[in-house]
């Protein structure tokens, strides 16, 4: 009995070697993928192959975000961007669970606004930006409510589908119990919905950008919407294409940020849930 632990064990740490190995060479590749790619952005604008006015290129690039930093501009931009993609994303994310909430509470409310739920959905968001900028003014705020016009109507959608498609089984069972309508959303609907809604974060992530720099194109004093549109109308590509790179970046931190919380839960919530 005590070999077969022991055989046990040492295929455990030899399954954790490999994957711990496997983990580190994807990092490594992916690393390797991004310095293959700007070095050959670079050496084919050295060498003629393409335009660097037009496509830029990253030594150009490292002396536009010095310059920007320098000015004192670079972290201003960065701040104000972040700061409202920040406020749409949480916003939009706890707004959205709580209309998902109500309409899966009630049937009726459910079938009544679905209809408009779905126009919602598929009405260009960039249409409304105009509307927003009169009704609410030439500032954050605009470009919050256009953030929330591209992802609150996503979530709400996506945390309600979830929501109904939970297992009937179990949602019986403890109605057999007594359970009310409350304890059965959060002993059973909730908890069992928690990666659904994680993944509504995930996807939150992009739109809250998308819909942030909507707002910047159309109106901003400051942020990297502003710089790209800047840059545009003044042919600086190199601004455009730095500006582009430190979005890139923000948007895959604020999504690391939320596989962080994913991975937090796992090990938390998810196994306590019997």
């Amino acid at each position: 009995m005590s070999k077969a632990i022991d055989n046990l064990s040492a295929e455990r740490i030899a399954y954790l070697k490999k994957m711990k190995m496997r983990r580190t060479a994807t990092w490594i590749l992916r690393l390797l993928i991004v310095v293959l790619l700007f070095a050959f952005w670079e050496i084919a604008a050295d060498l003629k192959l393409i335009d660097s006015f037009v496509t830029s290129q990253p030594s150009r690039m490292v002396k536009t975000l010095v310059n920007l930093y320098t000015e004192g501009n670079l972290l201003l931009h960065i701040g104000v961007t972040c700061l409202e993609t920040v406020a749409g994303f949480i916003i939009g994310t706890i707004l959205g669970t709580i209309v998902a909430i109500i309409l899966w509470w009630s049937e009726f409310t459910s079938h009544v606004l679905e209809p408009y739920l779905v126009v919602l959905n598929s009405l260009p968001k960039v249409a409304l930006g105009p509307i927003f900028i009169v009704w609410i003014g030439a500032g954050p705020a605009a470009i919050i409510t256009m953030a929330l016009a591209i992802s609150l109507i996503v979530t709400i959608l996506e945390v309600l589908n979830a929501f109904l498609q939970t297992d009937q089984d179990k949602i019986k069972l403890v109605e057999t119990f007594g359970a009310n309508r409350f304890q059965v959303f959060t002993k059973v609907v909730f908890p069992s919905n928690i990666p659904a809604m994680i993944n509504a974060l995930k996807v939150n992530v992009g739109l809250s950008w998308v819909g942030v720099i909507t707002g910047e194109f159309l109106v901003s004093k400051a942020g990297l919407g502003y710089l790209i549109v800047y840059g545009g109308q003044v042919f600086q590509l190199d601004l455009v294409m730095t500006s582009v790179i430190i979005l890139a970046t923000a948007a895959a931190l604020m999504y690391q940020g939320v596989v962080l919380l994913q991975k937090k839960l796992s090990g938390g919530w998810f196994n306590q849930q019997p």
